[in-house]
């Protein structure tokens, strides 16, 4: 498993280049994960089984092939609900922020 560092963190936070965004069946284009952490409280359940379910894992393989996040990967590919991937997410990104706060208060 990587270290991720400030420089990790920001990247994995930040926006992705327009040809690997995350296309949703109800017509969302997301960039980052902060979009799909919103997304994911939004969209019906139709919508989160029809990109995570027996035969797919659209949202993990995106997070760990596009945003490159291992370990959230592995959590959302676990078949969890709409609304725990969205607190995983939203949980991840809260843990990214703190590596870029530390990283910022290291340099001070």
């Amino acid at each position: 498993m990587a270290i991720i560092n400030e420089q990790i963190a920001r990247k994995m936070l930040g926006d992705i280049p327009e040809d690997k965004r995350f296309y949703c069946s109800d017509g969302r284009v997301l960039k980052n994960l902060g979009e799909l952490a919103s997304a994911l409280n939004e969209m019906n359940d139709g919508t989160y089984s029809y990109h995570s379910n027996a035969d797919k894992t659209d949202f993990s393989n995106w997070i760990r092939d596009v945003i490159g996040d291992e370990k959230l990967a592995r959590d959302l590919g676990k078949g969890v609900s709409r609304l725990k991937a969205a607190k995983a997410v939203s949980d991840r990104i809260i843990w990214l922020s703190g590596k870029i706060t530390a990283g910022r208060r290291s340099k001070s």
